[in-house]
């Protein structure tokens, strides 16, 4: 049985979550206000990062694969 998504498919998925992320982790900072929410921020944004480091990796080996396809 093969894998439904592909390498592109999750490496966009990544990038669409990683933004979602940071952006909710910015939202929810005390400077708008919104302070009595129930969210680890902290841990929200080392998620967020984690998620857009594993997203860069994706791309990295998607340049290294370009480049070194004859």
């Amino acid at each position: 049985m093969q894998f439904p998504l592909g390498f592109w498919d999750i490496s966009l998925w990544l990038a669409v979550t990683a933004i979602i992320l940071l952006i909710t982790s910015e939202l929810i900072s005390p400077y708008y206000g919104k302070t009595n929410l129930l969210i680890n921020k902290k841990r929200l944004r080392n998620v967020a990062l984690t998620v857009s480091t594993v997203f860069l990796i994706t791309v990295a080996i998607r340049i290294a694969t370009i480049i070194t396809s004859p």
